[in-house]
């Protein structure tokens, strides 16, 4: 049995992204309802330590909307949407404000002015903070706003498919089960807004937390009929946690390095002088992350598969008053004291900036009814993210997704619900619960550590040519995976759920991948070491079968194309960049 239930707006992900929509949606006078599969208040946002971006000028009055267009859009190596990169940098300020009116306990001047700071690759001061847990402070405002505007969130629901009606193309809905009961919902909306986040727990490594980000967006999304855009370019953070096994991947913040950390190989050489003799440690993401990978696949790397990050030289004093979360995780995690042992790091799989192919000025996807925002929708970030810039696209975005949602569902006059397509998708759904040989996890585990060895940080045609077989055999045991219902209620169809969902991203990142024969941003073939200017492309995979087209990103506007001529980011001595 089936139960259903009626709402304007229905938006799938309860981080920032989906929070915000649900209030721009709410705003405009519509109903809404929020779904998530996770705990409240448990969103992957939740864990964004550093900040975000908006040309306030607080510290630095020469900032402004045209200079973070340009670290935004040159970072991303001009592969970004234009007009949504404007869109972002013109609006962020806004939000931003909006958010601290809210209650968003940012740092503030002596002036009162909210406070801004250097993050990697910015040419001024411009991202706003709350100590080193900004994105938990924007969870607690933006549910703290939807708890008091009445806004209904549903948690323990697994979206399992979006609804399409055949005829019109048009989605109606999404067919979900409770995590607990079992229980499938039938959520009937005149507009639906997709905010579940990227696919980064689809790599042996990743900063994302087990049962999220596998890619559920993306999934959902290609199976309605939407397109998917540069899923092959993902950003991989340098520091992660290589064990225990279940926390490898988990963030070692970037201001150890900040602090003083040496980075050294298993010879205890400082191996960055032969990656970037003159910043060394402070050098970039994308570089630091690739010399740490070269060092591990060369054989110079720890016992756990790393390389070491040593801040012993530092003293104690200065540790605990400067990195007091990281003393206190690696001695939760490890019971390791930084203070006088090395920690040992890998690179981490950390953001998708490819996504769901959306309209920057309404964030439609093709799909009528269907809008995405966040980490899962591309084209803001290009081929590299600019730190403290992915808090700023969930405001700007977030809100833009909700708004236009409501708009749709306030100028809809008749919906087709074909009561077919429901019980099409509740019987498949069923169907899957079935005994079998295989277990979800480890076909899961197989299929990151393909991901890992294959299209990682570094890429080549033989690599990625080997994970489309691999990817071949994980379909097929995918099908043969064994679901049963136990104690801890519906997880394994969680998990079977979950691989589906990254098998689908899996196999886009990997035909991108093999199709992008340059080097761009985040996207290293070892094989095609240089940037190819005529590559200045996006790759773009529509509906499930993943039907591949090319599409030129368009040129920024006359106001912004101008300070693009500007000076290059000048190297300030001693600032740590991404």
């Amino acid at each position: 049995m089936t139960r259903s239930r009626s709402v304007p707006v229905l938006i799938i992900g309860a981080g920032g992204a989906g929070l915000r929509a649900a209030l721009a949606a709410h705003e405009a006078g519509v109903e809404v309802l929020v779904l998530t599969k996770r705990a409240r208040r448990d969103a992957h946002t939740s864990l964004a330590a550093g900040g975000v971006n908006a040309a306030l000028g607080s510290r630095d009055p020469d900032d402004s909307p045209e200079w973070h267009f340009k670290d935004t859009y040159e970072e991303g190596y001009a592969l970004a949407d234009a007009e949504a990169v404007e869109i972002l940098v013109s609006e962020a300020p806004a939000r931003v404000r909006e958010l601290a009116q809210w209650g968003a306990p940012f740092a503030r001047l002596d002036s009162g002015a909210i406070d801004q700071r250097f993050f990697g690759a910015h040419r001024y001061r411009r991202t706003c903070f709350a100590g080193d847990w900004t994105g938990r402070a924007i969870i607690d405002v933006l549910y703290s706003r939807v708890a008091a505007a009445g806004i209904e969130v549903c948690d323990d629901q697994y979206v399992a498919e979006l609804l399409v009606d055949p005829d019109t193309g048009r989605c109606f809905g999404a067919l979900t089960f409770d995590l607990a009961t079992g229980e499938h919902t039938a959520f009937l909306a005149d507009a639906v807004v997709l905010a579940a986040g990227g696919h980064t727990r689809l790599w042996r490594r990743s900063s994302s937390r087990r049962d999220e980000n596998y890619g559920e967006s993306m999934s959902l999304a290609a199976r309605a009929g939407a397109s998917l855009a540069d899923m092959e370019l993902v950003q991989f953070h340098p520091s992660g946690m290589t064990w225990p096994e279940n926390v490898a991947g988990t963030l070692v913040t970037e201001a150890v390095r900040g602090e003083g950390g040496l980075l050294t190989n298993a010879d205890g050489e400082r191996f960055m002088s032969r990656y970037d003799p003159e910043r060394m440690e402070l050098s970039t993401r994308d570089r630091v992350a690739l010399a740490a990978y070269r060092e591990i696949r060369a054989g110079r790397g720890g016992p756990n598969g790393g390389v070491f990050l040593d801040v012993s030289h530092v003293s104690k004093e200065r540790i605990l008053s400067r990195l007091p979360r990281m003393y206190r995780q690696m001695i939760e995690h490890q019971m390791l004291d930084i203070s006088t042992t090395p920690m040992e790091i890998s690179p981490t799989a950390h953001y998708s900036m490819g996504g769901v192919v959306v309209s920057s000025e309404d964030s439609t996807t093709g799909v009528p009814g269907l809008f995405a925002a966040g980490e899962a929708a591309a084209g803001v970030h290009g081929a590299n993210r600019l730190g403290g810039n992915s808090l700023a696209e969930i405001l700007v975005f977030g809100a833009r997704a909700g708004s236009s949602a409501a708009a749709e569902a306030l100028g809809l006059e008749v919906a087709r619900r074909p009561r077919a397509v429901i019980a099409a998708a509740s019987e498949a759904l069923a169907a899957r619960v079935r005994p079998g040989p295989e277990l979800a996890r480890v076909v899961q585990r197989d299929l990151r550590d393909l991901l890992w060895e294959y299209c990682g940080v570094e890429r080549d045609a033989a690599g990625l040519t080997t994970a489309l077989a691999g990817l071949d055999q994980l379909d097929a045991r995918a099908e043969r995976v064994d679901v049963r219902v136990d104690s801890e209620g519906w997880v394994d169809l969680a998990q079977l759920c979950d691989l589906r969902a990254g098998l689908l991203a899996a196999r886009a990142t990997v035909l991108g991948a093999l199709a992008r024969t340059e080097t761009r941003g985040a996207h290293v073939r070892s094989d095609f070491p240089d940037l190819d200017p005529a590559q200045r492309v996006s790759r773009v995979f529509t509906g499930a079968d993943l039907v591949v087209s090319v599409v030129v990103r368009p040129t920024p506007s006359e106001r912004f194309s101008a300070v693009l001529a500007a000076e290059p980011l000048p190297l300030v001595p001693g600032r740590l960049l991404e």
